[in-house]
């Protein structure tokens, strides 16, 4: 097994990452075996979490434990305790990224940014400008960007390719009405623009 998005042919690689990678190999999730489509952006952030941890979090960790250890009694050392709780916590969130990794499909979306290539249809990726028909919020334009899973926020106006709204919009096109289901009922929305960022 390897290390996604990085050459397991390195020595350091080798080292820093054997006690990962022997946990990866005992835990099996297969609701994570589904393709994790990601942007380029996201899978660098996801990337850059990874190493933050193995190289800065977890060194940093474990150099407390150790320290902790070598002061005696541990049953009644606090500092050893929260250590150990620390390093299972990071280890955890290193087995899931290198899941997340392991399974991403980078969609760069790049014909479309130039316009050679369906630039005006909304696909993942996309920044879709759109507008109530009716209800509400009728008239109001909402800006939305449909990414990956691992990269939703809300505040920022992206969501998943799996939420109801972008799976209403998908392979629409700038003029299109479609319904979307709203927590009053379904709404007809009206396709303002679509951009590729």
């Amino acid at each position: 097994m390897r290390l996604a998005g990085i050459e397991p042919t390195t020595p350091w690689f080798v080292a820093k990452y054997s006690i990962q990678l022997s946990y990866s190999r005992n835990s099996h999730n297969y609701a994570m075996e589904e393709k994790n489509y990601i942007t380029p952006a996201g899978h660098e952030r996801i990337k850059t979490e990874l190493l933050k941890l193995l190289n800065l979090d977890r060194p940093e960790v474990v150099k407390v434990v150790h320290w902790a250890a070598s002061k005696g009694d541990r049953s009644e050392n606090g500092e050893y305790i929260y250590g150990k709780k620390r390093l299972r916590e990071i280890d955890r969130r290193i087995r899931f990224l290198n899941k997340r990794l392991e399974f991403a499909v980078v969609v760069d979306n790049l014909a479309r940014k130039s316009g050679e290539n369906d630039a005006d249809q909304v696909f993942f990726g996309a920044t879709v400008t759109y507008s109530a028909l009716e209800g509400p919020q009728a008239g109001k334009q909402t800006v939305i960007t449909i990414v990956g899973v691992d990269e939703v926020d809300l505040d920022k106006g992206h969501v998943s390719w799996v939420s109801p709204i972008a799976k209403a919009l998908i392979k629409s096109r700038i003029g299109d009405c479609v319904f979307i289901q709203t927590p009053t009922g379904p709404t007809e929305i009206e396709i303002l623009d679509v951009q590729y960022l």
